[in-house]
């Protein structure tokens, strides 16, 4: 479990970090473990150069390993009804937060094979914040520009720890039954976020959050309501993070999903949402893999400037969402 928490853990802040250096003041949202799922399930039908050979066959092993079942559905015939099949479904198990993950035109008749993979959870914190004490304050975007933001607001014990080498604040928010938290990453006033991210590492943030360095002090907690939606196209950042072979035409290998050659890896669309209020948390996530036939004196938290977020089941120490929130 310790080598699988730390790929996973790699996998996430690798990705992360990718994605706030594309968008540099941009809000960000993924569900890294919603990624490596559908990965995984790909992974599976990979042989060759791809992947290690892989002895199951990929139906039987989707679903022993995933509870994953294969829907037979005519891309070639039925391109758009099976698109909403599809979304229909991951709304579905999603309760509504996603209800398109697959745009139009995005499965035609070369569509060979749609993996998709859909996380919701939703958390009720372990103390919520009084909604009397919610107020409009000012959020610094940047040194040039403010927003106003409801701010939540509430003293009480909490685990904090100060982060002397890169000047910023690390702060855990329990839900309840404490089998969640979230994990809120803050820059002192004068420091900028992407001096955080730049030093971020698995190794350090496992360092940084571990239970000997986050003590339990009373603490004057700050913390936005937000709502955050982002689709992307995984494509790219995978093929930066040289997860490149899997698309690429004639050097893809899924002979484990099927006997014919040519097929490869042509989209890989992850959605995710996040609400963040007084009561808790809602968040969803899905991820799509498309194949294609290839032709103060009391310590204070104040989230009022950008800040990376981080929801971890604390028992794996597994990231089930992370992001980064820069603009109201």
């Amino acid at each position: 479990m310790d080598a699988l928490c730390e790929a996973n853990g790699t996998f996430a802040l690798r990705l992360l970090k990718a994605l706030c250096e594309d968008r540099p003041s941009e809000n960000v949202i993924f569900s890294p473990v919603s990624l490596s799922s559908v990965l995984a399930m790909v992974l599976l039908g990979a042989k060759g150069d791809t992947a290690a050979q892989v002895a199951q066959t990929f139906k039987e092993s989707c679903l022993r390993f995933y509870y994953a079942e294969l829907e037979q559905l005519s891309f070639a015939e039925a391109a758009e009804p099976s698109r909403k099949h599809i979304n229909a479904w991951i709304s579905k198990k999603t309760e509504g937060k996603i209800p398109e993950l697959l745009s139009a035109g995005s499965i035609n008749a070369e569509t060979k094979l749609v993996l998709v993979n859909a996380v919701y959870f939703r958390g009720k914190w372990s103390e919520e914040f009084d909604k009397a004490y919610t107020r409009e304050m000012p959020f610094q975007v940047n040194q040039k520009e403010q927003r106003p933001v409801q701010m939540m607001f509430q003293d009480r014990e909490f685990r904090l720890a100060r982060i002397k080498e890169v000047q910023a604040q690390v702060l855990e928010l329990p839900y309840a039954g404490e089998e969640l938290s979230m994990l809120v990453l803050l820059p002192d006033d004068h420091v900028p976020l992407s001096l955080v991210e730049k030093h971020l590492t698995w190794e350090k943030f496992l360092a940084w959050t571990q239970p000997d360095s986050m003590k339990k002090t009373q603490v004057s907690v700050f913390l936005p309501k937000f709502k955050l939606g982002k689709t992307y196209n995984m494509r790219p950042v995978l093929s930066g993070l040289r997860v490149a072979e899997a698309f690429q035409p004639g050097r893809a290998d899924f002979s484990g999903m099927s006997h014919g050659r040519g097929l490869c890896l042509s989209a890989l669309a992850h959605r995710s949402v996040v609400e963040v209020n007084e009561e808790g948390t809602e968040a969803a996530a899905a991820s799509a893999a498309i194949e294609v036939d290839c032709g103060l004196d009391q310590p204070r938290f104040c989230a009022d400037h950008p800040f990376l977020f981080f929801i971890r089941h604390n028992g794996s120490r597994s990231t089930l969402f992370c992001g980064r929130f820069s603009s109201p």
